[in-house]
C-alpha cells in the first residue's frame, strides 16, 4: 500500500491545530490556545482570527518537525470547513488553500462535529459500526447514529442552547474565569449534590439547556436576595448540583437513544466529554446497560487537529476532495 501522508489543520474556533497522520496512524498534534480571551468572558471573533493568523505558521511547522515530516512528501491538507466562527475558519480555509496550491496536492474538507465523533478512530479500543455517539461541547449537543466512518444520522439535538455553554454562562453567574467548565467540574468533586434544578421535557432526543439556564439564574438571584454570600458559601455544592443535572439531562437520553436503537456501542465526543461527573456516569450507567463504552483520550477531546486528520484519511481513500473554489460555513451540517 502507499503511504498517505495528511496534514490536517484545525482553526474552528480559539484554538489554532495542526496534525499530521501517516496511514491512520497519528505523528503529531501541536495546538496554540489563546488565553486572551479569559479577560472577556469568552470567545471574542475578531481577536480570535488575528491570533490564528499568527499562530498558524509555527503550529504548522511544529506538527511537520514533530513528525518528521517534509512538506514535500505530504500526499494531501485537510482543513476545518465548519462549523465555528467564520473568521477563524477563514485563517484555516486559506491556508490550507495556499499551501495545496504550492505543493500541488489535494485538499480534504473536514466537518468539525462530525471530527469529534472520529476521534474515537485514533487510538484503541475502537467502536464497532453502528455505534451511539453523544456530541457535546461548548456549541453542540447531538445524539448521533454512526452507520459508517462517513455516514451518520443526527437523532436528537439541541434547539437551543449547547450542555457546553450552561457550563460557561453558570460559570458567569457564579464569578468564575472562563471557560467554567472545568472550574465548575474541578470544585463539584469537592461538594454535594443538595440543590435541585430543573430537567426539561423535551419530546423525542432533542436537548434544551436555556430553561436550565433560568432556572441557575432565579435560583442564584433568590438566594442572594437573602444572604449576598450565599454563593461564596456554597459554591462547591452549586457547582456539584448543576452537574449533576446537565449530566442526568445528557445520559437519560442516551439511555433513551439506546433503547430506541437497540444499541450497546455507545461512545462521548467533544470538549465536554473531557467532564469527569459525565465519564463517570457513562462508565456507570454502561456498566449497569450493558453497554460498551467509549471516549477518547483527553487531547483528543477538546478541539485538536488530529480529529481532523483522521477524518480525512477516511476521506482520502474514497478519493473524497475539494476545489480551491470552497469557502468556510459558520453552520454545516453533516
Amino acid at each position: 500500500m502507499s503511504t498517505i501522508t495528511i496534514l490536517a489543520i484545525e482553526s474552528s474556533c480559539d484554538d489554532t491545530s495542526a496534525s499530521v497522520i501517516q496511514n491512520a496512524k497519528i505523528l503529531s498534534n501541536c495546538i496554540a490556545s489563546q488565553s486572551i480571551h479569559k479577560e472577556y468572558g469568552g470567545v471574542v471573533p475578531e481577536v480570535a482570527s488575528r491570533a490564528h493568523q499568527a499562530n498558524i505558521v509555527p503550529v504548522v511547522d511544529a506538527a511537520l518537525k514533530k513528525a518528521g515530516v517534509d512538506k514535500k512528501d505530504l500526499s494531501a491538507i485537510a482543513f476545518t470547513r465548519g462549523p465555528g466562527l467564520l473568521g477563524s475558519l477563514l485563517v484555516g480555509v486559506s491556508f490550507a488553500k495556499g499551501l495545496a496550491l504550492s505543493l500541488d496536492i489535494p485538499m480534504i474538507e473536514v466537518n468539525h462535529i462530525q471530527a469529534h465523533v472520529l476521534a474515537h478512530f485514533i487510538d484503541a479500543p475502537q467502536p464497532q459500526l453502528p455505534f451511539l455517539c453523544l456530541t457535546v461541547s461548548g456549541g453542540h449537543t447531538q445524539i448521533v447514529k454512526v452507520h459508517d466512518h462517513l455516514e451518520m444520522e443526527i437523532l436528537g439535538t439541541t434547539i437551543d442552547d449547547a450542555a457546553g455553554e450552561a457550563f460557561d454562562k453558570t460559570g458567569k453567574l457564579l464569578g468564575l474565569d472562563y471557560p467554567a467548565g472545568p472550574i465548575i467540574d474541578k470544585l463539584a468533586k469537592e461538594g454535594n449534590v443538595v440543590f435541585e434544578f430543573t430537567e426539561p421535557s423535551v419530546a423525542n432526543l432533542d436537548f434544551s439547556f436555556s430553561g436550565l439556564k433560568t432556572n441557575i439564574l432565579q435560583f442564584v438571584q433568590k438566594h442572594r436576595r437573602k444572604n449576598p454570600d450565599f454563593v461564596e458559601e456554597n459554591l462547591k455544592d452549586i457547582c456539584a448540583s448543576v452537574q449533576d443535572r446537565i449530566v442526568s439531562i445528557l445520559m437519560n437520553k442516551l439511555i433513551k437513544a439506546s433503547k430506541q436503537t437497540g444499541i450497546k456501542e455507545v461512545a462521548i465526543a467533544g470538549g465536554v466529554s473531557a467532564n469527569s461527573g459525565l465519564r463517570q456516569a457513562l462508565a456507570t450507567i454502561g456498566k449497569e446497560r450493558g453497554w460498551n463504552t467509549y471516549i477518547p483520550e483527553f487531547e483528543y477531546c477538546t478541539d485538536n487537529a488530529a480529529m481532523i486528520a483522521m477524518t480525512a484519511y477516511f476521506k482520502y481513500q474514497k478519493g473524497d476532495f475539494v476545489g480551491h473554489d470552497i469557502a468556510p460555513l459558520a453552520r454545516y451540517k453533516f
